[in-house]
């Protein structure tokens, strides 16, 4: 009985399933906005993470844990995102007057039995030489089809998160305010 006791306890242990977000792939369309957006350039300032229910890290699926690749932060891995577009879009300048930094507030995935959904929030800061030019929340809804079983629906919230995160920005860049704070 005793054994049996240790052995329970050992696996009680040892911690869940855990993986990786894949890395981000930032989107043409989202490029593109950016370089409609006019002549200007800006650097990526510091994105953290407000504390609070709804904004996992790790992200919950089912019992296995959903890690992002950058330095195991979904706020870093906002501002990876932020870098690539703005880096493709030929607007990343280290040495820009303007920045753009952020709160990530909401950061939620659930896959219940048939389909899924997850919620991103952020604020976003943009500033020009030390004043504040956009100070604005976005947020985004997102859902597709899952599964009951949950090694079809685990992978598949696991490959919607980038997506999420297009989603997300692309509603920043959406606000006109925010490309109009950017020149």
């Amino acid at each position: 009985m005793k054994k049996i006791l240790s052995i329970l306890a050992l696996l009680a242990l040892l911690p869940g399933c855990s993986m990786m977000a894949p890395q981000y792939s930032a989107s043409l369309e989202n490029v593109q906005k950016l370089k409609d957006a006019g002549p200007s350039t800006a650097k990526v300032g510091e994105f953290s993470s407000q504390d609070g229910s709804g904004n996992a890290n790790p992200i919950s699926l089912r019992g296995s844990s959903l890690h992002s690749p950058y330095n195991d932060s979904y706020a870093q891995y906002l501002a990876e995102a932020l870098k690539q577009e703005l880096t493709l879009a030929g607007k990343l300048a280290p040495d820009a007057s303007v920045e753009v930094s952020g709160v990530l507030q909401k950061n939620d995935i659930s896959i219940p039995v048939s389909s899924g959904s997850g919620d991103l929030q952020a604020r976003f800061v943009v500033r020009k030489g030390g004043t504040v030019k956009y100070d604005q929340v976005k947020s985004i809804h997102d859902e597709w089809d899952s599964s009951f079983v949950g090694s079809i629906a685990i992978p598949r919230a696991q490959q919607r998160y980038p997506t999420m995160v297009q989603k997300l920005l692309a509603a920043l860049y959406a606000d006109p305010a925010f490309t109009q704070a950017l020149k």
